[in-house]
């Protein structure tokens, strides 16, 4: 019996270990390995529908100046992105996106983007922003998000860790509610379900990285995003909690890191 179960144990490890060496893919840009078990067909049909029923349970705001600077941001580091991958030689990264940008009645200090390029910013953040280029800021380091299929390796990391690794359409026909939430805490969508933070500071550090370059490409001057990032450490009082402790960068960090980066996101910067 117990020869059994470890056999059991043993091949339930082996299994698991195959299934992530199969889901390794490699990250757009950075080149860096991730775990992603969603397929692309599955993983941009969810995003349509978690989208449309997200927006059907918020206000969102149209005919205003401000939800026509998100549209107006949106399209321009849209056309960016796909102007870097072009030149990338990774078009078909984009393929089955279809832009849309959105701003939602909502006091939370939140933007997110999902696959397929569907993007939510809330009026909350506003404050925050305060201006197109500030938007631009946030507008690029969402995309590169879900350009960077950061989603789609937290997804994957919550479907291995709690459910077994099941596939994603398993998961909703067997647990709908709870993959609904834990789809919307990968995306940041929902992080206060209590599931998993929605990035890791690798992806944090990885989309600040490709944010500064889509915005800058876009025409928006990256120099931009330090003060937009030290407003954002006002806004929630001060420094962040220790670096350890957080799956954010430490604001020094980020800021250091940044600065780092600048040179290079310049070289795409003409206004």
């Amino acid at each position: 019996m117990k020869k059994r179960l470890r056999f059991e144990a043993l091949t339930a490890v082996v299994l698991v270990a195959s299934v992530v060496i199969v889901a390794c893919t490699t990250v757009p840009v950075t080149g860096r390995r991730q775990l992603n078990l969603i397929p692309r067909s599955e993983l941009l049909a969810m995003s349509y529908s978690q989208y449309d029923q997200f927006l059907g349970e918020h206000p969102v705001i149209t005919g205003t100046p401000e939800a026509a600077m998100v549209e107006r941001v949106g399209n321009r580091i849209a056309g960016a992105v796909e102007d870097y991958l072009r030149d990338q030689g990774k078009a078909d990264h984009l393929r089955g996106y279809d832009w849309e940008f959105r701003l939602v009645e909502d006091d939370a200090v939140n933007a997110w983007c999902m696959p397929g390029g569907k993007v939510v910013f809330y009026t909350g953040i506003l404050p925050v922003t305060r201006d197109e280029a500030g938007l631009a800021v946030v507008m690029g380091h969402e995309i590169a998000h879900a350009v960077a299929e950061h989603g789609n390796e937290r997804m994957s990391q919550t479907l291995l860790a709690e459910l077994g690794g099941v596939g994603l359409s398993v998961a909703m026909r067997e647990r709908p509610e709870r993959t609904r939430n834990m789809w919307l805490a990968a995306y940041g969508a929902g992080a206060q379900v209590g599931v998993l933070l929605p990035f890791s500071r690798r992806q944090e550090s990885e989309a600040d990285e490709l944010g500064l370059i889509f915005m800058a490409k876009a025409g928006y001057d990256p120099r931009e995003a330090p003060d937009f990032w030290g407003r954002m450490t006002a806004e929630r009082g001060g420094p962040g909690p220790p670096e350890f402790l957080s799956t954010h960068p430490a604001d020094d960090t980020r800021m250091r890191n940044l600065r780092e980066l600048m040179p290079t996101a310049l070289e795409y910067y003409d206004p």
